[in-house]
């Protein structure tokens, strides 16, 4: 397999991408797009049969790829007159989206997948694009930090990265001494940033709590108590006191140093380095009723995807002008500058190169890996979100169900045959990516082998084990 490395693609590439932005500026500015018979006209040759589409997203650096292709010209390019709208949590948003009031939205990648298998809400969701690798931290607080940070391995006079979640042991301990709860803030119960919060925490020796039946709680057994908070509340929840500590995607967790409430313990790149974030989910129902809608919905994401990278990141300074504004993420332009345009901020004076925190086209950032949602899979499992052993199969054939690199293909290939994108972009795969070793751990993870990697981790469900209320039964 292939597998494209670097923080750019190629400058004829973007040399295409930019006549053709030029070429739509008569549009109209700030995300204006063609209406009538202008999109008519323009749908018509690409078999669009939908082309006045409602997009939803959540309030985050992620949605780039949405705002991009609107702003840019993008999904006008292909015939489509796109509303993008902020939702203000992610079950309104995932509700939107399967009731038909939202076309397809930016999704955690969790969700479609949840869907389809029924936990939470039944549904038949599809994610047929990888929207960007990487891009979430975990902050704690001043008061937490500065009970870790002394005991901190230094290199260069600044604490040394990766940090393990075992500095926390002590601090939950003491909670816990105290009669206090020690807990921590996550987006949603089949977040990527639950499952990472999660294998960070487990990593270090703490267990994060077990899902019941029925329970969206996930504490039974906890050291460390997680609750849903929506990410753009997340540092006035830690300002006030009610968690300790968060896992959020940016600017929020920017949000935290700016406001000087809060210190980045580290990234979700170093916890699983180049890890799969968010994608764009749709209903099934929707791509098989509107095939010609739903590529060029594709075509349109991926070419903003690759603008967001192109040239060493080129353009990501007027991305964040773009996403400053208030109706799509809203925060401060250096909040969102301080983790988009190659460096990362942990706290006042500790800002690091992270040429790769925010990842969108590159490294096959948007195919849709079977391997990405088995692994989410598999969490869901190991934590009791899926109650019962199921065959290595089984998690396969789920993964085919709601991931559909077949769609992605699809759209890239035409981009590729037209000199859009570069031929070398498009991955050659089988759905499954090589064994992977890039978690903090060090624990190898094969797609193809979903219940020996469950059975590998040290902390969570193993085979023939049940969770109820008083604890983890079976052997």
């Amino acid at each position: 397999m292939s597998m494209k490395r670097g923080f750019g693609f190629t400058r004829r590439a973007a040399v295409v991408a930019l006549m053709a932005s030029v070429a739509l500026a008569g549009c109209g500015s700030k995300g204006d797009a063609p209406s009538g018979d202008a999109v008519k006209a323009a749908a018509a040759p690409g078999g669009v049969e939908k082309p006045v589409l409602k997009l939803g997203f959540i309030k985050l650096t992620d949605m780039a790829p949405l705002a991009i292709a609107k702003e840019k010209g993008f999904f006008a390019e292909e015939g489509l007159n796109v509303t993008l709208e902020p939702q203000a949590n992610w079950k309104v948003l995932l509700d939107g989206v399967i009731g038909g009031q939202l076309d397809g939205a930016h999704m955690l990648a969790g969700q479609p997948i949840a869907a389809t298998i029924g936990y939470g809400t039944k549904a038949d969701l599809i994610a047929p694009l990888s929207l960007d690798l990487n891009g979430n931290a975990i902050t704690v607080s001043n008061k937490v930090w500065d009970m870790v940070k002394p005991n901190l391995p230094m290199e260069g006079g600044k604490p040394k990265h990766p940090i393990s979640a075992a500095v926390l042991q002590p601090v939950v301990a003491s909670f816990k001494q105290q009669g206090k709860p020690f807990n921590m803030g996550m987006v949603f119960p089949v977040s990527t940033h639950n499952y990472e919060l999660r294998y960070w925490l487990a990593a270090g020796g703490l267990n994060p709590g077990f899902y019941t039946p029925g329970d969206v709680g996930g504490t039974v057994d906890a050291d460390v108590q997680l609750s849903v908070t929506p990410p753009p509340q997340m540092p006035a929840t830690l300002e006030a006191g009610t968690i300790e500590g968060y896992c959020v995607g940016e600017p929020w967790n920017q949000a935290a140093v700016q406001k000087k409430i809060g210190v980045p313990i580290i990234t979700d790149n170093e916890v699983w380095h180049d890890n799969p974030e968010k994608v764009f989910g749709l209903r099934k129902d929707f791509a098989d009723k509107y095939p010609g809608t739903t590529a060029a919905m594709l075509r349109a994401i991926i070419k903003a995807q690759q603008w967001l990278d192109a040239d060493g990141g080129k353009n990501r300074a007027e991305a964040v002008k773009i996403l400053s504004q208030p109706n799509y993420v809203g925060a401060d332009e250096k909040v969102i500058a301080a983790s988009m345009t190659g460096k990362f901020t942990f706290e006042p004076g500790d800002t690091r190169d992270a040429p790769g925190f925010n990842i969108f086209f590159d490294k096959n950032a948007g195919y849709p890996f079977y391997s990405d949602a088995i692994w989410y899979l598999t969490q869901m499992r190991r934590w009791g979100q899926i109650p019962e052993d199921h065959d290595d199969q089984w998690y396969i054939d789920q993964a085919k169900a709601v991931y559909r690199p077949d769609l992605y293909l699809a759209a890239a290939r035409g981009l590729a045959e037209k000199g859009v994108i570069p031929a070398d972009a498009i991955p050659e795969t089988d759905g499954f990516k090589p064994v992977d070793n890039g978690f903090m751990d060090h624990i190898p993870y094969d797609g193809h082998k979903p219940n020996a990697y469950i059975q590998s981790l040290k902390i969570g469900l193993k085979k023939g084990q049940k969770v109820t209320a008083s604890g983890v039964t079976g052997s």
